[in-house]
């Protein structure tokens, strides 16, 4: 065992000395490398620290917590074209109120745009002091608890406000700082324009982390007053009203028997024969987590086969300069099996310096690929995780490629005659 681990330690000096001998050679070599193991660890970072983040956003909705919407993430998920989807009947605060009525229902609330093509987007301004274009949406009073955003000051507007159509409204974090707190003023009881309108300011959200784009650029104001201020859009005639019901469980119930509840009133309701498909969906935090995870899952597969193609450059480097040490080096060899190494020596040693190259590649890959994700991380604050699977693929597919690329090298160099070797000049 001392002799063979003597030998391991040997050739891993050869190796390195080979290394430092020809440093532009070996640089060269194992760039194909360090490009692709560089390439896996940076993206993975910032895939799956976008997923965990979005996860965490999701997630923040709350397990029991279901959304029901005309046309939604679930449909366009399926493939179905928004021609057919915008057919569908739409959602009514009368479906709201029968949901409200179910046993196993908790908590109803209403929304109104926020995204999608028919999003009422506005310029905002107080005091000569004007905001990029945010989101406005319409809202019911209990839309902050269930949405479980934090205040930094204020409240939220009442029922009172809602069933008045007041002119009142909870801004976001970013138009928030925009107006009034990078200036140091206080945002509660301000008068500000957004679009034509004017509305008072009872309520400031504090800030949540976002995983893309801004998380915090929104302001809310009463359904009610919503309507009144943004007309019913339409598209080819057909009038979308793009309401969402956001549907909390009552206690006890878990959410796969409140989506139940939630289709059997919603069919009831429009009419649908037993079995005509959904005109509306219901989604759930989970299911949404479900699709991103897998959407993850074939990104970071079609990373690993695009980084591949950096690696088998680098493999054929790896192979070229190990044929060209074979042949610097014959009467090394010849020398070695005259002294008793055997084939299997031989073919060892040269795997491993191999193996070597493509791992110190591997390894510098890592590094340079952390770096990028943590330098992502800082100056544009997108959010970014390492996980440790990451470091072991990138030294597994370096190491791979080494024992691959490097046994043709290896094994022409077990096979060569002590004779004919001490002969070569």
């Amino acid at each position: 065992m001392a002799i063979r681990v003597g030998m391991l330690w040997e050739i891993l000096v050869i190796a390195f000395d080979t290394l430092r001998a020809n440093k532009l050679r070996s640089a060269l070599t194992i760039l194909g490398v360090v490009i692709g193991v560089m390439s896996i660890v940076a993206m993975t970072a910032l895939i799956t620290g976008f997923s965990d983040s979005l996860e965490g956003q999701i997630r923040a909705f709350g397990s029991n917590t279901v959304f029901v919407q005309k046309l939604g993430f679930q449909s366009f998920s399926s493939g179905r074209s928004f021609l057919e989807l915008i057919k569908r009947p739409n959602l009514t605060n009368d479906d709201a109120k029968a949901l409200g009525e179910s046993p196993l229902v908790g908590e109803v609330g209403l929304q109104i745009g926020g995204g999608g093509p028919f999003a009422a987007i506005e310029r905002m301004s107080f005091a000569g002091q004007a905001t990029k274009r945010f989101a406005v949406i319409g809202a019911t009073s209990n839309w902050g608890d269930m949405n479980f955003i934090p205040f930094m000051s204020g409240r939220f507007f009442g029922d009172f406000e809602v069933l008045n159509r007041r002119n009142v409204i909870v801004l976001g974090y970013s138009p928030a700082e925009a107006m009034f707190l990078t200036r140091g003023i206080d945002p509660l009881g301000k008068v500000i324009r957004v679009g034509r309108d004017s509305y008072t300011v009872v309520g400031v959200m504090d800030k949540r982390p976002a995983a893309l784009g801004d998380a915090n650029g929104f302001a809310v104001i009463p359904y009610t007053t919503y309507e009144k201020r943004y007309p019913t859009p339409r598209f080819r005639g057909i009038v979308f009203r793009p309401l969402t019901i956001v549907v909390s469980s009552a206690e006890g119930v878990n959410v796969d028997e409140l989506r139940t509840e939630i289709e059997s009133i919603m069919r009831a309701r429009h009419r649908l024969k037993l079995g005509e498909e959904n005109d509306f969906d219901t989604v759930t935090a989970d299911f949404i987590v479900a699709f991103l995870r897998q959407f993850t899952k074939a990104v970071v597969l079609a990373l690993f086969v695009i980084s591949s193609i950096a690696l088998m450059v680098g493999g054929i480097g790896v192979m070229a300069i190990m044929t060209i040490s074979v042949t610097e080096r014959t009467r090394e060899i010849g020398v070695r099996k005259a002294l008793g190494a055997r084939r299997r020596e031989i073919l060892v040693q040269f795997l491993i310096e191999a193996v070597f190259l493509t791992m110190l590649g591997g390894l510098l890959g890592i590094a340079l690929g952390a770096g990028i994700g943590y330098a992502v991380n800082v100056f544009a604050g997108f959010p970014v995780s390492l996980p440790l699977w990451s470091f072991a693929l990138g030294v597994g597919f370096s190491a791979t490629v080494g024992i691959l690329f490097g046994m043709l090298p290896a094994v022409k160099a077990s096979k060569l005659d002590p004779i004919e070797a001490l002969r070569y000049e």
